[in-house]
C-alpha cells in the first residue's frame, strides 16, 4: 500500500478558490445555506490578509488541498488570555474517516498550546450534526452551558 503524503500548513493567497469552494460545500452540506460567492469570495480575501481576524489551516494529501479549518480569537477576560474558535472545518468528502480532521485538529490545538496566551480551544456546532459531534467528543471537546445567540445585520 503506498504511503499517503499528508502537510498541514496555514494558508496561502493561493488557497482561496479552493476554500471558497470547500465553504459552499460547507454551507450547503450542514445547513442547507446557498452562500453569496462574492461575499464569501471578499470574506475568505479578508481573512487571508488579516490574521489579526483569523488563520486559515489546509490538509494538502499529495500536493491536493483535502480540507480547511478557520480559527478566529476571542480575549477573555476571566481567564486572562484568548480562545481559539474553530470555524469553517470541512474535510473533503473523500478523505472522510480516514484520520484527516483528526489530524488538522491535533495540529490546531499543537499551535494553540504553543502561544503563551491561549487558553482553550471552543467551536460551535450545528444542534442537529451530530456526526460532527461525536466527532469533537471523540476528540476530547464536549459541550458547554452555554447557548449561543446572535444579532445579524443584513449584507447587501
Amino acid at each position: 500500500m503506498e504511503e499517503q503524503r499528508w502537510e498541514i500548513r496555514q494558508a496561502t493567497p493561493d488557497d482561496h478558490s479552493m476554500i471558497v469552494s470547500y465553504n459552499l460545500a460547507l454551507a450547503e452540506e450542514t445547513e442547507g445555506k446557498t452562500l453569496p460567492r462574492a461575499l464569501l469570495q471578499a470574506g475568505v480575501q479578508k481573512g487571508l490578509e488579516r490574521s489579526d481576524l483569523c488563520r486559515y489551516f489546509v490538509v494538502e494529501r499529495d500536493g491536493q488541498v483535502v480540507a480547511q479549518a478557520m480559527i478566529t480569537f476571542e480575549l477573555t477576560d476571566w481567564r486572562g488570555g484568548v480562545f481559539w474558535w474553530l470555524q469553517s472545518v470541512y474535510v473533503h468528502p473523500r478523505h472522510r474517516q480516514v484520520g484527516v480532521f483528526r489530524r488538522l485538529y491535533n495540529h490546531i490545538v499543537e499551535c494553540a498550546k504553543a502561544e503563551d496566551d491561549v487558553v482553550g480551544l471552543r467551536l460551535y456546532v450545528e444542534d442537529d450534526n451530530v456526526s460532527a459531534q461525536s466527532v469533537y467528543k471523540a476528540l476530547g471537546m464536549s459541550s458547554t452551558s452555554y447557548q449561543m445567540m446572535e444579532v445579524e445585520w443584513a449584507t447587501e
